[in-house]
């Protein structure tokens, strides 16, 4: 029978879809099996910590160690008797006046645009126990204190045992090591009876310079020793350590032998800042963020230290300065407490209160009014 031309195109064009569907489904099948093979051969061997394995982090500073539990701030414990006015129960401390040789808190400008949640190390909770009442500004010395205690967050007086009435926080401190003189052996046996626990510890005053003029003059070892002696129990019972303050500012070399020798690391840093202009208070602050801590000031003043120590006499130099300087520190994100240094050795009008009748003098109000604009 002959088939017609029509009949034989339609054909085989018949013949050649159905082998065009048999090669495409042969090729589905096959690549299904692949992937089941795939899918069930073994692969390499992964440990949970391999599968979940972070870099470690790098701190900014090479002078900085890589973050541990000795950089995390201690939080004082709930269940830890606190004491807000004064602290221990004996008598054997000194009062006000002590020589000198020399991040909570708002930000009203925002100037300095670092942010404090961006810190690993500082929470939000500790953010409020690194700030004594959630205030910055405080005294050191406590003879103003009944013009400022409304505007003021804390207050210490170089000895074991400051007390006043009111809502400001009074810090001791382990002045020396009982070796400078008279007064430095009762502060440390004082210091021994403290009975509660305080939220903060201030550590030694000015260790780096020889004894007297206000210092304690202290070799390392020796503070290593008495730090770990006296100091160190109180933050295993939940009070905050405050780091030795420096004589030499930043020119000092003491407190990073301290910190290598001690076996209980501080919380906050303690710096003292003499100077008169912010320069030379931004240079003070940065040498000692190096120790990768919170900054507390717990000593400024107006002072021409270059090359000598020499307090400022002109008031209206004054008064610039501590108009510059508290907005400065309140808008710091690493300066969690700042202190007007009331002590004496700085001249006669850089102090807060007139000798004799305790008034405020124009350097005081004008500190008063810098701190009023933000507590």
């Amino acid at each position: 029978m002959m088939l017609s031309r029509p009949f034989l195109y339609l054909l085989t064009l018949a013949l050649a879809s159905n082998a065009f569907k048999s090669h495409i489904l042969q090729a589905r099948h096959q690549h299904n099996v692949v992937a089941l093979q795939a899918r069930c051969a073994p692969g390499p061997h992964r440990s949970p910590a391999e599968s979940l394995e972070v870099p470690p982090s790098i701190p900014d500073d090479p002078t900085e160690s890589s973050p541990s539990s000795d950089r995390t701030v201690t939080i004082a414990s709930d269940n830890a008797p606190l004491s807000d006015g004064g602290v221990g129960d004996d008598d054997g401390g000194d009062g006000d006046g002590e020589p000198s040789s020399g991040e909570g808190p708002s930000d009203p400008s925002g100037s300095l645009v670092e942010d404090r949640d961006s810190d690993p190390l500082i929470s939000a909770k500790s953010v409020a126990s690194l700030t004594p009442n959630g205030i910055k500004a405080g005294i050191a010395g406590g003879d103003a204190y009944p013009y400022l205690k409304d505007h003021i967050g804390w207050w210490y007086d170089w000895s074991p045992n400051p007390s006043k009435p009111g809502r400001p926080i009074a810090v001791p401190m382990l002045w020396g090591g009982g070796t400078a003189d008279a007064q430095d052996a009762a502060r440390l046996a004082a210091f021994k009876k403290i009975k509660n626990v305080p939220r903060y510890v201030l550590g030694f005053e000015e260790p780096d310079c020889p004894p007297g003029s206000g210092s304690a003059g202290m070799s390392v070892d020796a503070a290593v020793s008495k730090w770990e002696a006296y100091i160190a129990p109180m933050k295993q019972k939940g009070a905050l350590l405050v780091s030795p303050s420096m004589c030499k500012q930043a020119d000092e070399t003491w407190l990073a032998e301290f910190q290598k020798k001690i076996r209980t690391p501080w919380d906050i840093t303690a710096i003292h800042v003499n100077k008169n202009n912010l320069a030379g208070v931004k240079k003070d602050i940065d040498h000692y963020l190096r120790y990768g801590k919170p900054i507390w000031v717990t000593e400024f003043a107006c002072v021409n230290d270059n090359p000598n120590f020499v307090p400022c006499t002109n008031q209206a130099e004054i008064d610039r300065f501590i108009n510059e300087i508290v907005p400065y520190l309140e808008r710091h994100p690493k300066v969690y407490a700042y202190a007007y240094s009331n002590g004496l050795g700085l001249g006669n009008k850089w102090p807060l209160t007139t000798p004799g009748d305790n008034k405020l003098t124009p350097s005081g109000r004008t500190y008063l009014a810098a701190i009023s604009k933000f507590h």
